[in-house]
Protein backbone atom coordinates (compact mmCIF):
# COMPACT_ATOMS: atom_id res chain seq x y z
CA UNK A 1 0.00 0.00 0.00
CA UNK A 2 1.29 3.56 -0.46
CA UNK A 3 2.70 5.49 2.07
CA UNK A 4 1.36 8.74 3.70
CA UNK A 5 4.61 11.23 3.35
CA UNK A 6 6.81 10.67 6.39
CA UNK A 7 5.02 7.65 7.53
CA UNK A 8 7.57 4.83 8.05
CA UNK A 9 7.33 1.57 6.76
CA UNK A 10 5.98 -1.21 9.18
CA UNK A 11 8.82 -3.41 10.91
CA UNK A 12 6.13 -6.52 10.80
CA UNK A 13 5.49 -8.66 7.68
CA UNK A 14 1.46 -9.29 7.13
CA UNK A 15 -0.18 -12.38 8.35
CA UNK A 16 -2.41 -14.54 6.36
CA UNK A 17 -2.34 -11.64 3.90
CA UNK A 18 -3.59 -8.93 6.24
CA UNK A 19 -1.88 -5.84 7.06
CA UNK A 20 -0.50 -5.39 11.20
CA UNK A 21 -2.34 -2.55 12.45
CA UNK A 22 -0.51 0.62 12.32
CA UNK A 23 -1.40 3.21 15.44
CA UNK A 24 0.58 6.81 16.47
CA UNK A 25 0.74 8.24 20.12
CA UNK A 26 -1.08 10.99 20.06
CA UNK A 27 0.91 14.07 20.23
CA UNK A 28 -0.18 15.34 22.97
CA UNK A 29 -0.94 13.02 26.19
CA UNK A 30 0.79 12.61 29.74
CA UNK A 31 0.88 8.96 29.59
CA UNK A 32 4.47 7.87 31.50
CA UNK A 33 4.82 5.33 28.97
CA UNK A 34 4.03 3.68 26.17
CA UNK A 35 2.43 0.81 28.45
CA UNK A 36 -0.10 3.34 30.13
CA UNK A 37 -1.32 4.67 27.05
CA UNK A 38 -2.08 1.03 25.31
CA UNK A 39 -3.49 -0.33 28.49
CA UNK A 40 -6.50 2.90 28.51
CA UNK A 41 -7.02 2.35 24.60
CA UNK A 42 -7.31 -1.31 24.89
CA UNK A 43 -8.32 -2.69 27.95
CA UNK A 44 -11.76 -1.62 27.30
CA UNK A 45 -11.92 -4.08 24.51
CA UNK A 46 -9.64 -6.87 25.09
CA UNK A 47 -9.06 -6.53 28.86
CA UNK A 48 -5.97 -5.18 31.04
CA UNK A 49 -4.82 -8.99 30.81
CA UNK A 50 -4.45 -9.31 27.16
CA UNK A 51 -2.64 -6.03 26.47
CA UNK A 52 0.03 -7.21 29.48
CA UNK A 53 0.32 -10.55 27.54
CA UNK A 54 0.94 -8.77 24.17
CA UNK A 55 3.17 -6.36 26.26
CA UNK A 56 5.42 -9.68 27.63
CA UNK A 57 5.10 -11.04 24.13
CA UNK A 58 6.63 -8.36 22.36
CA UNK A 59 3.64 -7.97 20.28
CA UNK A 60 3.66 -4.09 20.21
CA UNK A 61 6.49 -3.09 17.48
CA UNK A 62 8.00 0.19 17.12
CA UNK A 63 10.77 0.65 14.26
CA UNK A 64 13.32 0.27 16.66
CA UNK A 65 12.17 -3.14 18.15
CA UNK A 66 9.37 -4.67 20.56
CA UNK A 67 7.80 -2.41 23.21
CA UNK A 68 8.63 -2.94 26.64
CA UNK A 69 6.87 -2.12 29.98
CA UNK A 70 8.72 0.65 31.14
CA UNK A 71 9.42 2.51 27.57
CA UNK A 72 8.62 6.41 28.00
CA UNK A 73 5.76 7.50 26.18
CA UNK A 74 7.11 9.07 22.78
CA UNK A 75 4.34 11.65 21.16
CA UNK A 76 3.70 10.95 17.71
CA UNK A 77 5.26 7.63 17.77
CA UNK A 78 3.84 4.75 15.35
CA UNK A 79 3.39 1.57 16.44
CA UNK A 80 1.96 -1.87 14.91
CA UNK A 81 0.57 -5.01 16.17
CA UNK A 82 -0.87 -7.79 14.17
CA UNK A 83 -4.72 -7.83 15.39
CA UNK A 84 -6.49 -11.22 16.60
CA UNK A 85 -8.36 -12.10 13.33
CA UNK A 86 -12.40 -13.08 13.81
CA UNK A 87 -13.35 -16.40 13.53
CA UNK A 88 -14.45 -16.70 9.61
CA UNK A 89 -16.85 -19.22 7.74
CA UNK A 90 -14.26 -19.80 4.21
CA UNK A 91 -16.05 -19.11 1.60
CA UNK A 92 -15.78 -22.27 -0.40
CA UNK A 93 -15.41 -20.42 -4.30
CA UNK A 94 -12.09 -19.45 -5.65
CA UNK A 95 -10.44 -16.10 -7.18
CA UNK A 96 -10.09 -16.62 -10.54
CA UNK A 97 -6.72 -14.25 -12.26
CA UNK A 98 -7.98 -13.10 -15.61
CA UNK A 99 -5.04 -11.37 -16.27
CA UNK A 100 -1.45 -10.40 -14.19
CA UNK A 101 1.83 -8.46 -15.50
CA UNK A 102 3.97 -6.25 -13.27
CA UNK A 103 1.70 -3.82 -12.53
CA UNK A 104 -2.16 -5.04 -12.62
CA UNK A 105 -4.08 -7.97 -11.28
CA UNK A 106 -7.48 -8.41 -12.97
CA UNK A 107 -9.46 -11.07 -10.62
CA UNK A 108 -13.34 -13.13 -11.25
CA UNK A 109 -14.45 -12.73 -8.01
CA UNK A 110 -17.20 -15.18 -6.62
CA UNK A 111 -20.15 -14.01 -4.67
CA UNK A 112 -19.97 -14.13 -0.79
CA UNK A 113 -16.62 -12.82 -0.68
CA UNK A 114 -15.09 -9.35 0.48
CA UNK A 115 -13.36 -7.60 -1.82
CA UNK A 116 -10.83 -6.01 1.17
CA UNK A 117 -10.93 -6.72 4.40
CA UNK A 118 -13.27 -4.85 7.07
CA UNK A 119 -15.76 -5.63 9.79
CA UNK A 120 -15.96 -9.54 10.48
CA UNK A 121 -14.49 -10.11 6.79
CA UNK A 122 -10.32 -9.84 7.15
CA UNK A 123 -8.53 -12.77 5.99
CA UNK A 124 -11.55 -14.46 3.97
CA UNK A 125 -11.13 -11.78 1.31
CA UNK A 126 -10.39 -11.30 -2.02
CA UNK A 127 -7.18 -9.23 -1.48
CA UNK A 128 -5.73 -11.46 1.54
CA UNK A 129 -6.34 -14.69 -0.81
CA UNK A 130 -4.43 -13.35 -3.86
CA UNK A 131 -1.70 -11.73 -1.74
CA UNK A 132 -0.98 -15.08 -0.03
CA UNK A 133 -1.81 -16.83 -3.15
CA UNK A 134 0.14 -15.15 -5.84
CA UNK A 135 2.84 -13.94 -3.46
CA UNK A 136 2.35 -10.15 -3.53
CA UNK A 137 2.65 -8.86 -0.09
CA UNK A 138 1.98 -5.21 -1.82
CA UNK A 139 -0.94 -5.82 -3.62
CA UNK A 140 -3.44 -3.26 -3.32
CA UNK A 141 -7.17 -2.83 -4.71
CA UNK A 142 -7.68 -0.28 -7.70
CA UNK A 143 -11.72 -0.08 -6.51
CA UNK A 144 -14.26 -2.35 -4.47
CA UNK A 145 -16.98 -4.69 -5.43
CA UNK A 146 -19.77 -5.30 -2.85
CA UNK A 147 -19.16 -8.96 -0.81
CA UNK A 148 -22.42 -9.87 -2.38
CA UNK A 149 -21.82 -9.20 -5.87
CA UNK A 150 -19.10 -11.57 -8.39
CA UNK A 151 -17.20 -10.10 -10.78
CA UNK A 152 -14.28 -8.12 -11.88
CA UNK A 153 -12.28 -6.41 -9.38
CA UNK A 154 -8.78 -4.46 -10.62
CA UNK A 155 -5.88 -5.19 -8.37
CA UNK A 156 -2.65 -3.06 -8.27
CA UNK A 157 1.14 -4.98 -8.15
CA UNK A 158 2.98 -1.93 -7.48
CA UNK A 159 1.98 0.69 -5.09
CA UNK A 160 3.58 3.62 -7.39
CA UNK A 161 1.08 3.03 -9.91
CA UNK A 162 -1.90 3.21 -7.48
CA UNK A 163 -2.81 6.16 -8.04
CA UNK A 164 -2.94 6.27 -12.15
CA UNK A 165 -5.03 3.10 -11.67
CA UNK A 166 -7.72 4.16 -8.84
CA UNK A 167 -7.52 7.81 -10.59
CA UNK A 168 -9.66 5.84 -13.77
CA UNK A 169 -12.61 4.98 -11.33
CA UNK A 170 -12.51 8.39 -9.83
CA UNK A 171 -12.47 10.19 -13.14
CA UNK A 172 -14.85 8.16 -14.71
CA UNK A 173 -12.66 6.42 -17.42
CA UNK A 174 -13.88 3.00 -16.99
CA UNK A 175 -16.65 1.16 -18.88
CA UNK A 176 -18.54 -1.02 -16.17
CA UNK A 177 -20.76 -3.43 -17.47
CA UNK A 178 -22.90 -5.22 -14.93
CA UNK A 179 -25.51 -8.30 -15.61
CA UNK A 180 -28.26 -9.02 -13.20
CA UNK A 181 -31.59 -11.10 -13.18
CA UNK A 182 -34.60 -10.03 -11.67
CA UNK A 183 -38.55 -10.41 -13.09
CA UNK A 184 -39.92 -9.57 -15.55
CA UNK A 185 -42.08 -6.67 -16.34
CA UNK A 186 -43.65 -6.35 -19.89
CA UNK A 187 -45.19 -2.64 -19.10
CA UNK A 188 -41.72 -1.14 -18.11
CA UNK A 189 -40.31 0.46 -21.33
CA UNK A 190 -36.71 -0.35 -21.15
CA UNK A 191 -34.16 0.65 -22.15
CA UNK A 192 -34.04 3.26 -19.12
CA UNK A 193 -31.63 5.64 -17.58
CA UNK A 194 -32.55 6.45 -13.72
CA UNK A 195 -31.57 9.05 -11.98
CA UNK A 196 -31.37 9.96 -8.06
CA UNK A 197 -29.70 11.36 -4.88
CA UNK A 198 -28.46 8.00 -3.27
CA UNK A 199 -27.40 8.68 0.18
CA UNK A 200 -25.53 6.02 2.63
CA UNK A 201 -25.45 6.66 6.81
CA UNK A 202 -22.78 5.25 8.63
CA UNK A 203 -24.18 2.50 10.70
CA UNK A 204 -27.03 1.77 8.33
CA UNK A 205 -27.19 -0.99 6.33
CA UNK A 206 -28.41 -0.53 3.03
CA UNK A 207 -28.78 3.03 1.28
CA UNK A 208 -31.90 4.72 0.54
CA UNK A 209 -33.05 7.76 -2.28
CA UNK A 210 -33.68 11.02 -1.13
CA UNK A 211 -34.78 14.21 -2.65
CA UNK A 212 -32.04 16.55 -4.08
CA UNK A 213 -29.43 16.75 -6.91
CA UNK A 214 -28.71 13.29 -8.43
CA UNK A 215 -25.63 11.79 -7.74
CA UNK A 216 -26.08 8.53 -9.04
CA UNK A 217 -27.08 7.64 -12.87
CA UNK A 218 -27.40 4.02 -13.84
CA UNK A 219 -28.40 2.75 -17.45
CA UNK A 220 -30.92 -0.14 -17.68
CA UNK A 221 -31.18 -2.52 -20.58
CA UNK A 222 -33.15 -5.67 -21.40
CA UNK A 223 -30.85 -8.57 -22.75
CA UNK A 224 -33.27 -11.26 -22.82
CA UNK A 225 -36.24 -13.28 -21.15
CA UNK A 226 -36.44 -16.46 -19.21
CA UNK A 227 -40.28 -17.02 -18.54
CA UNK A 228 -40.97 -14.96 -15.70
CA UNK A 229 -37.33 -13.76 -14.81
CA UNK A 230 -35.14 -11.66 -17.18
CA UNK A 231 -31.82 -10.89 -17.60
CA UNK A 232 -30.62 -7.56 -17.66
CA UNK A 233 -27.71 -5.02 -19.10
CA UNK A 234 -26.58 -2.21 -16.19
CA UNK A 235 -24.42 0.33 -16.50
CA UNK A 236 -23.31 2.45 -13.67
CA UNK A 237 -22.05 5.61 -14.97
CA UNK A 238 -21.48 7.18 -11.28
CA UNK A 239 -20.11 4.96 -8.44
CA UNK A 240 -22.59 5.22 -5.33
CA UNK A 241 -23.07 2.55 -2.65
CA UNK A 242 -25.15 -0.19 -3.97
CA UNK A 243 -26.23 2.20 -6.61
CA UNK A 244 -27.36 -0.90 -8.55
CA UNK A 245 -29.41 -2.66 -6.46
CA UNK A 246 -30.99 0.64 -5.32
CA UNK A 247 -31.92 1.92 -9.14
CA UNK A 248 -33.20 -1.89 -10.05
CA UNK A 249 -35.58 -2.22 -7.05
CA UNK A 250 -36.74 1.55 -7.73
CA UNK A 251 -37.90 0.22 -11.04
CA UNK A 252 -39.67 -2.42 -9.23
CA UNK A 253 -37.46 -4.92 -10.89
CA UNK A 254 -35.60 -6.10 -7.33
CA UNK A 255 -32.46 -8.33 -7.78
CA UNK A 256 -32.80 -11.99 -6.98
CA UNK A 257 -31.45 -12.92 -4.34
CA UNK A 258 -30.57 -9.17 -2.77
CA UNK A 259 -31.14 -9.13 1.00
CA UNK A 260 -31.56 -5.45 1.16
CA UNK A 261 -33.58 -3.72 -1.45
CA UNK A 262 -36.24 -3.34 -1.14
CA UNK A 263 -36.19 -4.30 2.17
CA UNK A 264 -33.76 -5.51 4.45
CA UNK A 265 -34.39 -8.77 5.46
CA UNK A 266 -32.60 -10.86 8.17
CA UNK A 267 -29.01 -11.72 7.12
CA UNK A 268 -28.14 -15.39 6.28
CA UNK A 269 -26.35 -17.66 8.71
CA UNK A 270 -22.69 -16.99 7.55
CA UNK A 271 -22.07 -20.75 6.01
CA UNK A 272 -25.08 -20.42 4.06
CA UNK A 273 -23.68 -20.01 0.38
CA UNK A 274 -27.40 -20.72 -1.13
CA UNK A 275 -29.20 -18.17 -3.52
CA UNK A 276 -26.37 -15.53 -3.95
CA UNK A 277 -27.00 -12.32 -5.50
CA UNK A 278 -28.07 -12.31 -9.26
CA UNK A 279 -25.74 -9.05 -10.09
CA UNK A 280 -22.26 -9.85 -11.76
CA UNK A 281 -19.65 -7.25 -12.84
CA UNK A 282 -19.13 -8.67 -15.95
CA UNK A 283 -16.99 -6.02 -17.93
CA UNK A 284 -13.88 -3.58 -17.42
CA UNK A 285 -12.82 -1.75 -20.16
CA UNK A 286 -10.03 1.18 -19.70
CA UNK A 287 -6.74 2.73 -21.17
CA UNK A 288 -4.17 1.31 -19.82
CA UNK A 289 -2.39 4.71 -17.81
CA UNK A 290 0.86 3.58 -17.80
CA UNK A 291 1.17 1.86 -21.26
CA UNK A 292 -1.73 3.50 -23.40
CA UNK A 293 -2.99 0.14 -24.48
CA UNK A 294 -6.63 -0.34 -24.81
CA UNK A 295 -8.09 -3.25 -22.32
CA UNK A 296 -10.83 -5.09 -22.37
CA UNK A 297 -11.76 -8.07 -19.96
CA UNK A 298 -14.89 -10.31 -19.49
CA UNK A 299 -16.00 -12.07 -16.11
CA UNK A 300 -16.63 -16.18 -17.17
CA UNK A 301 -18.77 -16.10 -14.45
CA UNK A 302 -22.67 -17.03 -15.02
CA UNK A 303 -25.90 -15.69 -13.17
CA UNK A 304 -27.25 -19.24 -11.77
CA UNK A 305 -30.89 -17.77 -12.13
CA UNK A 306 -30.68 -17.58 -15.61
CA UNK A 307 -28.29 -20.24 -16.63
CA UNK A 308 -30.10 -23.04 -14.19
CA UNK A 309 -33.17 -21.34 -12.42
CA UNK A 310 -34.39 -24.52 -10.72
CA UNK A 311 -30.83 -25.56 -9.45
CA UNK A 312 -30.13 -21.12 -7.87
CA UNK A 313 -34.26 -21.90 -6.05
CA UNK A 314 -33.52 -25.07 -4.58
CA UNK A 315 -33.89 -25.07 -0.89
Amino acid sequence: MRRKSGVPASPLPQRHGVDPVRLRLPVTGSWPTARAYLLERYAPAVGAERVEEMLDGGEFTAQDGPVGADRPYRPGEYLWFHRELPAEVPVPFPVEVLHRDDRLVIADKPHFLATTPRGRHVAETALARLRRDLGLPRLSPAHRLDRLTAGLVMFVVDPRHRGAYQGLFEQRLVRKEYEAVARFDPDLPLPRTVRSRIVKERGELASREVPGEPNAESRIELLDRHGSLARYRLHPHTGRTHQLRLHMAACGLPILGDPLYPEVLAEPAPDDFRHPLQLLARTLEFTDPVTGVRQLFHSRRELAAATAPQEWDAP
